[in-house]
């Protein structure tokens, strides 16, 4: 546990605490000394100032020096060789002896590069290893074996922290978890019985600043000998101080932060070191020690091991995490399973999902969920309203990376909305299906009251003194309790899995079935494009002996009208009623394969004055219907070919005043919005309305609701035309209407997005 937040020496405010630059503080702790070097002539550029109280030589004797004022003549070409070659970190540490005004002293070199510059940092030895190679190599054999042979990350975690101590003689060590939030959890310790236990609690994530957990990130172990040092600082020459502050990453040495140093005081540490634990290239914990009888500087060869034990320790974690659940986990490939089965089968794969509820449900642990897909939601089990559930995926198209899983357990806090509906959406898995379209899948759970013992209170890290703002770290590390509200249980790493898993095999399937649709498409449309010539020949040829029919009949009735008997003169009569009708139809089937062999020519169009154009022309059969025509605002315009939209309002006005038996008729015509942002245009009327199984195929070629002379008569193709045009432009038609009360046609231009509509299972 640590909370290094500033620069040595520099005052840090609550402003600054989680920016303080703490790679670059100017100064190193004094048990060492700390040279920059310019290649290839290793020219001392900066040193730090302590060099004189360890080697006996002045700061100013050794810049714009070359190393060798510091090393025997026989080490020269040795120590240059290593510093000069590529791999630097296989040669740590270097046994050096260096020459100084008290004589020569043995120390550890501990190089690397870093930013164009090379570092060699100087700890002072005692000539021999503190751990010898086959001292490290027991150790370490034993510590693998132990490590290895763990059941559980319980154990896992016991065997490091005992190891880690025999190995340091720290009086604690622990190890700490974060959480998702940063927060920590100790979850082993081992330590002297004079040591406050820590085992349990929980500390806040203000503890361990975002920038200093990215140097834990770079660097896998950290080691303050005494927290009572004064830092020395570093001097350059002018011309490297110019270049800026000296970034110390990487150094062994670098100065760590007043205030952290006051945390641990706090605690009633003298000496500490920490060791990094990764998962998956994530910071996933700390091994913490700390010691509470006095200062304690551990060798490098130490250190060394340690880190070992970090990070063979860290290849473990996933798997042992993984036992932790495992039956769950195994539970989990069982019903991503059997979800996968049925969502290749079922032509509808969010039915094939949802049915039967509870495996989606059981997926991830939770109490609820909700399936979105292209603008229609089914809900299973405890689940936000619908109003709410508009909300909250149009706030996650906004927010969340649609390549990835988004979980919280606080919803509340990232959206503040959802503090309505906490009792059953406090936490939440989403996981996108596709860019830009809003297709979810969502998983709840409800706000569980939890207490969660702290190391002190984790709501003040801060103190006012003199009046005046200043970061201070909390001086207890009491037990301190506190109600937690707003949040859900803790997903679990299978959860988040497993909905990933889910994700990936929804997008797989969506895929297969757009590559079936777009090859289905293709074959359509070369269909579409041959059945349009067909009819277009066709009508075009059956004019011509139509017309001779009716033209031979029409000639006999008309010459030998007096010759014929009344009934044969009744059949030709009827052969001329029919060319008529025939006449009809095939000129309404000409007119339909035109429409489907047409180019578009798609414009801005300003669609109010389409309208106008139409009411013009229909003006006579308007004002001998008596229709008052309603356009309550203008109209927005349209990406369109202006001649088909004349056509298209020109047959469903028609239709609105045709299909109306009222003494007041009326037809309004307008637009309105959908929550996606798409504009819907809709012609309504108060005539005699359509009932619900014809709401599909009144738009059929040929299909007639009335006898054939009700209403005025027509061949029946005109809403089919109609349909024909509006998916042309990309859009779709639909209705709603009432029987007797009225009919309201809406249709959009350039969309593909489906009607919303709201299914439930299990509410």
């Amino acid at each position: 546990m640590s909370m290094e937040s500033a620069g040595a020496g520099r005052t840090a405010d609550l402003t600054n605490c989680d920016r303080e630059p703490i790679h670059i503080p100017g100064a190193i702790q004094p048990h060492g000394v700390l040279l920059v070097l310019r290649e290839p002539m290793l020219e001392i550029r900066q040193v730090s100032e302590n060099v004189q109280a360890l080697l006996g030589v002045t700061a100013q004797d050794l810049l714009g020096r070359t190393l060798e004022v510091l090393l025997p003549s026989a080490q020269v070409e040795s120590v240059r060789a290593i510093l000069l070659s590529e791999r630097l970190k296989d040669h740590n540490p270097l046994k050096l002896t260096i020459r100084g005004g008290s004589g020569e002293r043995t120390f550890n070199g501990i190089a690397h590069r870093h930013q164009g510059r090379l570092f060699l940092e100087l700890e002072p030895s005692s000539g021999q290893e503190a751990l010898p190679f086959f001292g490290f190599y027991h150790q370490a054999r034993g510590s693998m074996s132990r490590l290895r042979d763990a059941r559980d990350l319980r154990e896992l975690c016991e065997e490091a922290v005992r190891e880690v101590r025999r190995l340091t003689g720290f009086d604690r060590v622990i190890i700490y978890r974060f959480d998702a939030e940063w927060n920590g959890q100790v979850l082993a310790e081992d330590r002297v019985e004079k040591a406050d236990p820590y085992l349990g609690l929980h500390f806040p994530a203000s503890d361990i600043p975002r920038q200093a957990r990215e140097l834990y990130t770079l660097n896998w172990l950290r080691i303050i000998p005494t927290v009572d040092y004064v830092p020395a600082r570093i001097l350059a020459l002018p011309e490297e101080a110019a270049q800026g502050p000296l970034d110390m990453s990487f150094c062994v040495l670098r100065s760590v932060s007043p205030i952290h140093l006051e945390y641990l005081h706090n605690m009633g540490a003298f000496a500490s070191m920490s060791i990094s634990l990764m998962k998956e290239g994530r910071l996933w914990g700390l091994i913490s020690c700390t010691d509470v009888s006095g200062p304690r500087y551990i060798p490098y060869e130490v250190r060394t091991a340690c880190e070992f034990v970090g990070e063979f320790m860290s290849s473990f974690i996933p798997s042992k995490e993984g036992y932790e659940d495992y039956d769950q986990r195994l539970r989990a490939r069982s019903v991503q399973a059997r979800l996968l089965e049925r969502m290749t089968r079922n032509p509808d794969f969010a039915e094939g999902l949802c049915h039967p509820p509870p495996e989606l449900l059981e997926l991830t642990g939770a109490t609820g969920a909700a399936v979105y897909f292209n603008g229609a939601t089914t809900i299973v089990g405890k689940a936000p309203t619908d109003e709410q559930l508009q909300g909250l995926i149009r706030w996650l198209g906004e927010k969340a990376d649609p390549t990835e899983v988004f979980s919280t357990t606080s919803l509340s806090r990232e959206y503040p909305e959802a503090e309505a509906f906490k009792d059953v959406a406090a936490g939440l898995i989403a996981a996108s299906m596709s860019r830009g379209r809003h297709n979810y899948v969502l998983w709840f759970r409800p706000e569980v009251v939890q207490t969660v013992e702290w190391g002190g209170n984790p709501n003040k890290p801060v103190d006012i003194q003199d009046d005046q703002l200043r970061l201070h770290p909390r001086k207890s590390f009491a037990l301190w309790k506190e109600t937690v509200r707003g949040r859900s249980l803790p997903w679990k790493d299978y959860e988040l899995e497993a909905a990933q898993e889910l994700r990936r095999n929804i997008i797989d399937i969506v895929l297969q079935r757009s590559e079936e649709l777009l090859k289905l498409n293709t074959e359509l449309e070369r269909s579409n494009v041959e059945l349009d010539s067909f009819a277009y020949a066709a009508s075009h040829d059956l004019k011509e002996p139509l017309r001779g029919i009716h033209n031979y009949a029409s000639l006999v009735l008309r010459e030998e009208s007096g010759h014929l008997k009344p009934t044969n003169r009744t059949r030709m009569d009827t052969v001329v009623r029919l060319t008529q009708r025939m006449e009809s139809l095939i000129n309404s089937l000409l007119h339909y394969a035109q429409v489907g062999r047409t180019e578009l020519s798609l414009r801005e169009t300003d669609l109010n004055e389409v309208i106008a154009s139409v009411l013009e022309v229909l003006k006579p059969r308007i004002d001998e219907a008596q229709v008052e025509v309603r356009i309550p605002k203008p109209l927005p315009p349209a990406r369109c070919d202006r001649v088909r939209m004349v056509e298209v309002f020109t047959n469903l006005i028609t239709n609105a005043i045709k299909y109306n038996d009222k003494e007041t008729k009326w037809v309004e015509l307008g637009a309105t919005s959908t929550p996606e942002g798409d504009t819907v245009y809709f012609v309504r009327d108060n005539g005699i309305g359509i009932r619900p199984e014809y709401y599909e195929p009144i738009f059929r070629i040929f299909k007639r609701l009335h006898g054939r002379d009700k209403y005025g008569g027509g061949t029946g193709t005109g809403l089919t035309i109609v349909k024909r045009l509006i998916e042309r432009h990309n859009g779709r038609i639909w209705l709603e209407s009432q029987p007797g009360e009225g009919t309201t046609f809406f249709f959009t231009l350039g969309s593909e997005k489906d009607e919303p509509s709201s299914t439930e299972v299990g509410r």
